[in-house]
């Protein structure tokens, strides 16, 4: 991400300091414990232009949740303006940076996969598909159910497993049936549940984060 993002000569910094966003705390029902680690993940960028995360799941939840946490908070004003600098990486590209082709090449077929967080959270759609568009070599096919969700969902996977593998195995069975040589989305919770999957049945196909796709020069 870092790599794509000053070849579009942006001045990145990475806070070696960061940690979680929280989400999975809040997900969980500690919400105090959340919002302990929220407060630190405010300070830790307060003082950039903006806030770039490969995750939308990470985005969709400081951006549409954080609010919930600090509500009536001395904290609320401070994370009203974070909201509005946080971005999803693929978003950042075409929605500020206002550029679709940045020299990627990747020779094969993929098909996209829209994660939950980016298509229902953050509103994403037609961003990455642009994106992938325009990377050389590369031919972009829509599968089936495309905004199904994969199954993952965090704590939801571990909680009624079979129907998260269930939901896997529908996810990779449209992918492959359009022949695609990859499975592409913005976020790696998905691919990682996904490619668990992939490997344990020996598929032949790969997972990759639009990140190292758009990387790939």
């Amino acid at each position: 991400m870092i790599k794509v993002l000053e070849k579009a000569c942006c001045d990145v910094e990475y806070n070696t300091n960061q940690t979680c966003c929280g989400q999975p705390a809040f997900n969980a029902g500690f919400w105090n414990e959340a919002r302990e680690v929220a407060v630190k993940f405010v300070k830790d960028f307060d003082t950039v232009d903006f806030v770039v995360a490969p995750s939308a799941s990470c985005v969709g939840f400081v951006r549409n949740y954080y609010s919930k946490l600090f509500e009536n908070s001395s904290m609320h004003n401070q994370v009203k303006d974070l909201s509005k600098r946080v971005y999803e990486f693929t978003e950042f590209l075409t929605d500020v940076l206002k550029i679709e082709n940045y020299g990627a090449e990747l020779n094969g077929k993929a098909t996209y996969h829209d994660s939950c967080a980016a298509l229902r959270e953050c509103k994403i759609k037609e961003g990455p598909r642009k994106l992938l568009l325009n990377v050389k070599g590369l031919e972009l096919v829509e599968m089936n159910d495309n905004e199904t969700c994969c199954g993952f969902g965090g704590s939801f996977a571990v909680k009624f497993e079979s129907i998260s593998v269930a939901m896997a195995d529908q996810k990779v069975n449209n992918a492959l049936a359009t022949g695609a040589d990859y499975i592409i989305s913005t976020d790696l919770s998905c691919l990682m549940h996904l490619d668990g999957y992939i490997k344990h049945k020996g598929h032949p196909i790969r997972t990759m984060h639009i990140a190292d796709v758009l990387a790939n020069t």
